[in-house]
């Protein structure tokens, strides 16, 4: 039986791939850079902002050193910062979906975004306390697809009370978070806010909901 529920976070709690994609495109646009929403979504969606500025200068064949690289990581996260103070929504049903997941699972957030970010936008939803884990860029040293910060989140839980990686769900949009929590052993419900379910098919996801309307977390607890 499932006892934990770790959540993605940008896509998946919080509708805001449109602004990283925007912060990304508009300080790679500095560097004469182009890139379009559509090789976000394809190449750099789920990776965290250090490998998504290494994937965007490998492509356009440029060299990045450690220094610009993380320039680069602090001005994304400024123009970020910019961007969702106008405009930031949280993902349909997910407020309702994570008060009443808390009511019977242990909660955990596992994220490519960096811990300032998700410390932001959590401190304007009302449901901070309700995750007993956050897992953040700057906590592991490989970002998703790899499975490392799913499974610091289950060590994270073991250190408090015991709990093995099948027990624990993941609930992520990108296809590098599928990868990752399949590889920590976890299985994965995968909505569709940004890629159309026909793309999920095949992929290994245990569910795939087009938002957390409709949904109540009793059905992960058979996962």
């Amino acid at each position: 039986m499932i006892e934990a529920v770790l959540f993605d976070f940008n896509g998946v709690l919080v509708d805001d791939e449109g602004q990283h994609y925007e912060a990304m495109q508009r300080v790679l646009a500095e560097e004469d850079i182009a890139l379009s929403r559509e090789q976000y979504y394809a190449q750099i969606l789920g990776l965290d902002d250090r490998t998504g500025f290494v994937e965007a200068y490998r492509r356009a064949q440029r060299t990045l050193t450690t220094e610009l690289l993380k320039i680069l990581v602090a001005r994304k996260s400024q123009v970020y910062f910019q961007l969702v103070a106008k405009s930031l929504r949280l993902v349909p049903g997910a407020t309702e979906f994570v008060h009443e997941a808390a009511k019977r699972f242990r909660l955990g957030i596992v994220s490519g975004a960096l811990r300032r970010e998700i410390d932001h936008v959590l401190s304007q939803t009302g449901f901070a306390e309700r995750f007993e884990v956050v897992v953040a860029a700057e906590d592991v040293s490989r970002c998703k697809p790899d499975p490392a910060s799913y499974v610091a989140a289950r060590d994270a839980f073991t250190k408090r009370q015991p709990i093995s990686a099948d027990r624990c769900v993941v609930i992520e949009d990108s296809l590098p978070g599928l990868q990752a929590a399949r590889a920590a052993g976890m299985p994965c419900v995968m909505l569709t806010t940004s890629h159309p379910a026909p793309s999920l098919d095949g992929r290994g996801a245990a569910l795939v909901w087009d938002s957390f309307a409709g949904h109540t977390p009793s059905e992960l607890a058979a996962l």
